[in-house]
């Protein structure tokens, strides 16, 4: 696969990581052995970039169970939706128990999505007290936010705190939100050097069932084609999805102005539907 540098970590890593919940055996219990058949393969593929948090049900404790072998040369990022400082220290202590490792490449204040919850991570005892006390003892190396509800609040968290890392939502149908991440979070992270990881993709594939998109190569064809993009994570619901992701990753080649309006138009009578997850808060 193609590879980026992710923003201002100068780590480089492929195109495409594997998502770690959603419709995937990583995050259901009672599906262990899909669950690491998944992991194994996605390693066998040239996956590096593997995405989990502390909510994902089993997919931290799926993910310890294979990633030790390779961890050094794997990059792990988990998250925490717990925002004061004591409380994301039992999480984070708890994702490392559960990832089976020592440190975290990249650990994420989880779908942030009001100001006041920026008040709470950046308050006396807050939870950027932990991640800096975490970062200070090598536990984690990147630090992150993420997202998927107001851009705005991305983009003043940004603007507030030097984050190494922003994770957002990015596909063919975002751009229609009169609210969109697209020029919402894009262009401060590009002025910031931010790494940008592009989450629904295909919109829990239905891009792909409105009709609004053909199949992935388009969907992820046009997140990656994004300026300020670096990666994307897309989860699978077993081996067979996950080999047919890594095969459109392969092949990726920008695409040029015309071809990403051509998909727009495609999508907008039906972005109301596809940009559902902008009601979870």
């Amino acid at each position: 696969m193609p590879q980026r540098k992710l923003g201002r970590t100068n780590i480089e890593l492929p195109i495409l990581g594997l998502g770690g919940a959603g419709q995937t055996p990583l995050s259901n219990p009672g599906q262990e052995d899909a669950a690491i058949a998944q992991i194994h393969r996605a390693w066998e593929l040239g996956i590096r970039y593997f995405d989990t948090a502390a909510s994902y049900g089993p997919s931290e404790e799926h993910l310890g169970k294979v990633l030790p072998t390779y961890r050094q040369d794997v990059f792990i990022a988990s998250k925490t939706a717990v925002f004061d400082r004591d409380g994301a220290w039992r999480q984070l202590e708890r994702s490392l128990k559960r990832l089976n490792t020592d440190y975290l490449d990249l650990w994420q204040f989880h779908h942030v999505s009001f100001e006041e919850e920026l008040d709470e991570i950046f308050g006396a005892n807050g939870a950027a007290k932990t991640l800096e006390e975490a970062q200070e003892q090598g536990i984690v190396k990147f630090s992150g936010i993420t997202g998927h509800h107001e851009p705005d609040v991305i983009a003043e968290a940004l603007r507030r705190y030097p984050f190494d890392h922003t994770l957002i939502p990015i596909n063919a149908a975002e751009i229609h939100h009169p609210r969109s991440f697209i020029p919402g979070v894009l262009p401060i992270a590009q002025e910031k050097n931010v790494g940008v990881t592009a989450m629904k993709v295909p919109a829990y594939g239905r891009l792909f069932r409105s009709g609004a998109l053909d199949r992935m190569h388009q969907a992820l064809g046009y997140t990656l084609s994004q300026k300020g993009v670096h990666c994307a994570i897309i989860a699978a619901e077993n081996v067979a999805q996950l080999e047919g992701n890594v095969r459109v990753a392969s092949k990726f080649q920008p695409l040029e102005a015309i071809a990403l309006e051509k998909l727009e138009q495609r999508t907008a009578a039906a972005w109301e539907e596809n940009a559902f997850y902008r009601r979870w808060t």
